[in-house]
């Protein structure tokens, strides 16, 4: 180092170059490989060309697994996108006790998620608390199937991802809040806009990359949901895939659970075409509008 050998920026690059290519390069190469044999956990298996891609035509639960994954998507992505920022914007203000509603507001994202999962499992089983106050007041006369009715259990998931990553989207916007220059705000005033006026006209193009960046964040996030799901299922929508609730993530981990390492393979990269998507329509959407 002393005498610049040319050697030396790759001896400091080197372990994370061989962490990297270890851990995830060759992961991803052998993935794409095992997606074209029939591979057990036991065994690398023989080649079978396609077979596999063919076997996700013929797969019905995969159809149901990618509609579930594409709607928890869609109904993420504008909430996750749309309500951190009007929370960091509250919170942005600076009174009194404002610390602690920051802290409460970010204290679920450091939480477990099995164990948040666990716990609004308790809350909204048939005996649980939402239910109970549903009956008591006489708004249901039979126990709301939240985590039986596929439908239910699926928004239930999306609720509870939401409010599990509502602080740290905040935080986020929360830093890019405070890099808009406050002298456009007050130029803003000065010419007689409104909050709302300064909100659209201000805060929205001082704020939109970081949108950007939240909504590839929650599309990829999105798509690759399991512990919610799983959890609150009770394992249903895991191995062996006996709910309609099952996602991609949750169907590949099944299919691989239960030996079938190739055809896992071939549903983690359409997966990984799936999520890749989305990317390229907000990079597309980001470069239009700038």
């Amino acid at each position: 180092m002393t005498h610049r050998r040319w050697f030396t920026p790759w001896l400091l690059a080197g372990p994370s170059i061989l962490w990297l290519a270890v851990f995830n390069l060759w992961p991803a190469v052998n993935t794409v490989i095992l997606s074209f044999t029939n591979a057990k956990p036991i065994g690398g298996g023989r080649f079978t060309g396609l077979e596999n891609y063919g076997r996700l035509l013929d797969d019905a639960q995969l159809a149901d697994a990618l509609l579930n994954s594409i709607v928890f998507m869609l109904v993420c992505l504008p909430l996750l996108t749309v309500l951190p920022l009007l929370l960091a914007l509250l919170v942005q203000r600076r009174i009194p006790g404002i610390t602690f509603f920051r802290t409460a507001f970010y204290t679920p994202v450091i939480a477990s998620a099995v164990v948040v999962a666990l716990i609004w499992g308790w809350v909204l089983d048939d005996r649980g608390l939402v239910n109970g106050l549903l009956g008591q007041n006489g708004l249901s006369r039979s126990p709301v199937p939240f985590l039986t009715d596929r439908w239910l259990l699926l928004f239930s998931a999306i609720a509870l991802t939401v409010w599990k990553g509502l602080g740290y989207y905040m935080v986020i916007y929360l830093s890019a809040l405070a890099n808009v220059p406050r002298e456009l705000h007050e130029a803003a005033a000065v010419d007689g806009a409104g909050p709302l006026s300064r909100f659209r006209h201000v805060t929205l193009p001082g704020v939109r990359p970081t949108m950007v960046l939240i909504s590839a964040l929650i599309s990829v996030s999105s798509l690759r949901v399991f512990s919610e799901l799983y959890v609150l299922s009770n394992g249903l929508g895991g191995p062996g895939g006996r709910d309609m609730s099952v996602v991609m993530l949750i169907q590949m981990y099944s299919r691989g659970f239960n030996g079938h390492l190739g055809y896992a393979s071939a549903l983690s990269l359409l997966l990984f075409v799936v999520t890749l998507g989305p990317m390229l329509f907000l990079l597309r959407l980001n470069r239009k509008a700038a």
